[in-house]
């Protein structure tokens, strides 16, 4: 896949070497040396097919991913639109986490919005594709309320809370996240503190754009209403059950105003549609899993968007990682299943 046709920035070329080497650029001279390249497609085919890159990954792509049957099936749920394209951020759907994404001029622009560093890692890629939905959809500026669950030590309020948005920020009451999974991450927010971040909001903005909120995400209190957005990153696979992990989804939207969006997060199995984990600590969601959810949304008067299930065709999609885990992490080997990351969006009927 080639980017853009225009010459390489400097910028372009340090990008690169952080997300494919894993490193800062060694000075001007390394840059300008890369700079040639035609495209950005180019400069990364030259990075994977390097030294470096081989000796830092020895021993990890022993296993590699080929896409199943199941992924190539047609969407069958009246009224939400399948596709089967290669993902992008600069018109996201519901999609899966895929390398070309993370390649694209949007992701690094982003990232840099939100204070993260661009890396060969699904986890900043679910809070940028959450921010590329909302852009999309209209929803970051003023006037609008947003509703996040399991916020841990999220950027995004802030980010959030700069763009003008009022935000209510929740995670789950201490004594529960022992039975959702959420103390083994060290990712718990306690209140508004440790959701701040200085570099994206200051302090006086941030107090007045944000508050926070014990919420068990089984048991959304029924006073959350007529918010525009409200999101989770990475959290409902904790719930305890797949159909737990459904049923939040389907409860957030009566968080919403109608029109307001739900944009969620969470693991996908990619090998199967069958066998999967569906335990307390830890859920991997199914493509059945989706559709079914998909049915009772569109049964319930709601709109999902369109659905993309295509798993990336570039080498770094074929990569699975393995324990212990190291870069490129988009798809990962746990307990023997491969999984990834995949967005959801609602807007509420």
């Amino acid at each position: 896949m080639e980017w853009r046709e225009q010459p390489l920035t400097a910028a372009d070329v340090a990008i690169a070497i952080r997300l494919i080497l894993g490193r800062e650029p060694k000075g001007e001279e390394e840059l300008t040396h890369h700079m040639p390249h035609a495209t950005l497609g180019r400069l990364r085919d030259a990075f994977l097919a390097c030294d470096e890159f081989a000796i830092a990954n020895r021993g990890l792509l022993r296993r590699h991913y080929a896409v199943p049957m199941h992924l190539l099936r047609p969407m069958a749920v009246p009224g939400v639109q399948g596709l089967f394209e290669e993902p992008s951020l600069t018109s996201p759907v519901s999609q899966l986490c895929t390398a070309g994404q993370l390649f694209d001029p949007a992701y690094a622009a982003l990232c840099d919005r939100i204070g993260l560093t661009p890396s060969l890692h699904r986890k900043p890629w679910e809070l940028v594709w959450i921010a590329a939905v909302l852009e999309r959809a209209g929803k970051l500026g003023p006037g609008h309320r947003f509703l996040g669950f399991g916020c841990g030590e999220e950027p995004l309020p802030s980010f959030f809370a700069r763009q003008g948005v009022s935000v209510l920020a929740t995670d789950a009451p201490y004594d529960i996240i022992a039975n959702q999974g959420w103390d083994s991450t060290n990712q718990h927010a306690s209140g508004p503190d440790t959701l701040f971040r200085a570099d994206l909001v200051s302090r006086e903005v941030f107090d007045r754009q944000v508050g926070f909120r014990a919420v068990d995400m089984n048991a959304i209190p029924p006073d959350l209403q007529a918010f525009d957005v409200c999101w989770s990153a990475c959290a409902l696979e904790h719930l305890g059950s797949i159909e737990q992990g459904l049923r939040f989804i389907e409860n957030s939207l009566a968080t919403l105003r109608p029109g307001g969006i739900a944009v969620h997060t969470t693991e996908f199995n990619l090998g199967s549609d069958e066998d999967t984990i569906d335990q307390p600590g830890l859920c991997l969601f199914r493509r059945q899993d989706i559709e079914r959810l998909l049915v009772r949304l569109v049964e319930a008067g709601h709109k999902p968007w369109p659905v993309n299930l295509h798993p990336g065709a570039g080498e770094l999609d074929q990569h699975i990682d393995l324990p212990p885990y190291n870069l490129p992490h988009l798809k990962l080997d746990v307990a023997g299943y491969v999984t990834g990351s995949i967005g959801i969006v609602v807007e509420r009927g």
